[in-house]
């Protein structure tokens, strides 16, 4: 039952006293055109009805704080609390990006000294804190390597090189800044083979403008060649771009910068542990070494320009600033250590009951196929995450990669405990075994949710996204 469903003719929350501000016709702002020519039919109730309606859909909402969610790709780890009241501290809440400097001092130190922790943990010359999100950022690194070009002179340079396993945003960001996008198939072991880089490279020719790469990859792997691959880039005049999502895995270990990248965007609300999910609020810095710096936004005279209004997402980087401050360069490193340890652990528990396609360990995620077992009992990838709902965990992400068939990759994350690790796998062992002895049970689930299963595809195809009475 939606509010609209609830709502009694006349019935009101509140009524504010009469105001003693002068009227000001809205209609001579926008023009009378743009006004309604019916009053909005917004529901009416009172505040305690209001208050209920939104605290009982809270209570069906599935979050981190509610349990498991192992939502590969994205890292959906636990956001320490106190990150949340530091951020809500008046000084922060309230800054107002008008305000003269000397008012916002705390505020413009505070970036200042995350731009150059963000530096020293990506091994990047300087940082932008702009971008609002990560197709954000890729959209800005790769406008500043077009314009690094277009100051050369070698404007022909617009092919951008992209794996096969490589997230969906990375072709459409390349493709909104202007390039041309060429595939480069995976290796048989999931990571990028340097001798099929080396043709596709060949066949760019002086059209090369670069590489975009996620390392570890999309599938979980570390990307082993990564020097010779810079390597070879570099050698055809090219740059490197890295997708800085799966950072989480060798914060304090490694860097983007030490293995010969160029530019790099990092997911704030997803390594840094601020609020991710929902559609935001999101944070997307951009690093770029010695060559791409000056074209930054706020960079200087070679400057691509603003990219968003502002400073960014600033409650974002407080709650990120917060996180690297707490936890410091040996939290860090510790942090991308137990990541890895607890998805390695996983995917010992769970290799042999459902495929694991690649023998190597993982990083800090890992993708399993259900196609074997789908051929089997007719059991798909979506009915083992639509089960896992019915056994009180958030299902992993499914489908992707996509060159995996029947796919699921998923992500502990460091901040789970070994209990909590430990029934998820006993809760995929149990739907495995389900699904060889009673397969149907898995076509219909979930069925403890307050909805059952939606049809996914058309709500994908054609939603609905406004009320209409």
């Amino acid at each position: 039952m939606t509010v609209f469903d609830k709502s009694i003719a006349g019935r009101r929350g509140f009524v504010p006293e009469p105001c003693d501000v002068p009227d000001v016709s809205l209609a001579s702002i926008v023009g009378e055109e743009n006004m309604r020519k019916t009053p909005a039919a917004l529901p009416e109730l009172g505040e305690v009805d209001v208050v209920r309606h939104y605290t009982a859909l809270a209570k069906k909402n599935f979050g981190v704080d509610t349990g498991f969610y192992p939502l590969g790709s994205c890292t959906m780890k636990y956001n320490p609390k106190i990150h949340e009241q530091l951020a809500a501290l008046p000084g922060f809440l309230t800054a107002h990006p008008f305000a003269p400097d000397e008012m916002n001092k705390g505020c413009l130190r505070l970036m200042a000294e995350l731009r150059e922790m963000l530096s020293a943990i990506c091994g990047m010359e300087a940082f932008s804190l702009q971008p609002a999100a990560g197709a954000h950022g890729e959209l800005t690194g790769l406008m500043c390597i077009a314009a690094y070009f277009e100051k050369l002179g070698q404007t022909r340079r617009k092919i951008i090189l992209i794996p096969d396993s490589a997230h969906g945003t990375n072709p459409a960001s390349a493709a909104q800044a202007g390039f041309t996008v060429r595939s480069v198939p995976s290796g048989s072991d999931g990571l990028v083979d340097p001798a099929t880089l080396k043709k596709a490279v060949e066949a760019a020719g002086d059209d090369l403008a670069g590489l975009m790469l996620t390392n570890p990859n999309t599938l979980g792997l570390f990307e082993r060649h990564i020097m010779e691959i810079a390597e070879i880039i570099h050698g055809a005049g090219g740059l490197l771009y890295y997708d800085g999502a799966n950072l989480n895995a060798i914060m304090g270990i490694t860097s983007p910068g030490a293995m010969g990248f160029d530019v790099v965007h990092l997911n704030l609300h997803k390594t840094f542990a601020a609020p991710h999910g929902g559609g935001g609020p999101g944070a997307g810095p951009v690093g770029a070494n010695k060559t791409l710096a000056p074209f930054l936004p706020g960079g200087g005279q070679d400057s691509i320009g603003r990219v968003r209004a502002y400073h960014g997402s600033f409650g974002v980087l407080v709650r990120a600033y917060c996180y690297i401050r707490s936890l410091g360069a040996d939290g860090l490193r510790e942090a991308s250590g137990n990541a890895v340890l607890n998805a390695n652990w996983l995917l010992s528990r769970l290799r042999g009951t459902i495929d694991a396609p690649y023998s190597e360990p993982c990083m800090h995620e890992f993708v399993l196929s259900a196609a074997a077992l789908k051929e089997e009992t007719s059991v798909s990838a979506m009915d083992i995450a639509k089960g896992l709902i019915d056994k009180g965990f958030h299902p992993p992400t499914v489908y992707f990669p996509t060159i995996v068939p029947e796919s699921m990759m998923i992500e502990p994350t460091e901040t789970e405990s070994p209990e909590t690790l430990g029934a998820f796998v006993s809760a995929m062992l149990d739907l495995a075994e389900t699904a060889r002895k009673n397969p149907e049970a898995l076509h219909n689930a979930p069925v403890t949710t307050p909805v059952g299963r939606l049809d996914a595809t058309a709500a994908a195809r054609k939603p609905v996204i406004t009320w209409s009475i």
